[in-house]
Formats: C-alpha cells, sequence, structure tokens
C-alpha cells in the first residue's frame, strides 16, 4: 500500500535545522524528550523498506490473475508477487 509523502520544509524550518545541525551536541534542549528506557514493545526493522527499482517483466497472463484474483484488499498484486519471489528466495537459499 502507497503512503503519502511528507509535505516539504518551510524556508523557516529549513532555517531552524539548519541552526540546530550548527550547534554542538551538548548545547541541544532535549528536556522535553523523556528518555525511552523500556524497549520491550519495540519491534526489529518494522520502518525498513528494501529498495524498489521498476522493471518490465513479461509474466504469464493466468499467473498474473492469479494473483490478482487473491490480493488482499489494499494491497496490490504485484506485492504479492514480490512476497512469493521473496519466499522462494528464502528457501532456495
Amino acid at each position: 500500500m502507497r503512503k503519502g509523502r511528507s509535505k516539504p520544509l518551510t524556508p523557516d524550518q529549513k532555517v531552524e535545522l539548519k541552526a540546530i545541525a550548527a550547534l554542538p551536541d551538548q548545547e541541544i534542549d532535549t528536556r522535553e524528550m523523556p528518555e525511552i528506557v523500556d524497549w520491550s514493545g519495540a519491534r526489529r526493522g518494522l520502518f525498513y523498506r528494501p529498495v524498489k527499482r521498476q522493471i518490465t517483466l513479461r509474466i504469464d497472463a493466468d499467473v498474473i490473475e492469479w494473483f490478482r484474483s487473491r490480493a488482499r484488499r489494499g494491497e496490490g498484486y504485484q506485492t504479492n508477487i514480490n512476497r512469493a519471489l521473496r519466499d522462494y528466495i528464502k528457501q532456495n537459499r
């Protein structure tokens, strides 16, 4: 499922970020950011997304229809094809 893109930074935000980046670490005020000490609910790799590359690939029509007919709501058939290929790789390493 495709996520929306973030809005571009405003000129004021860019200036503020540059000013913060120029500060030494000890001068950045982080008092309003509570330190997280309990990582028990953390999930590894939650935000990791492999780089995708657009290609042209010829696949038999019946194979495409099979994946399309089984696509979950909000998820494209190409995602399922990618998942099937990834599973195949895992099984054949």
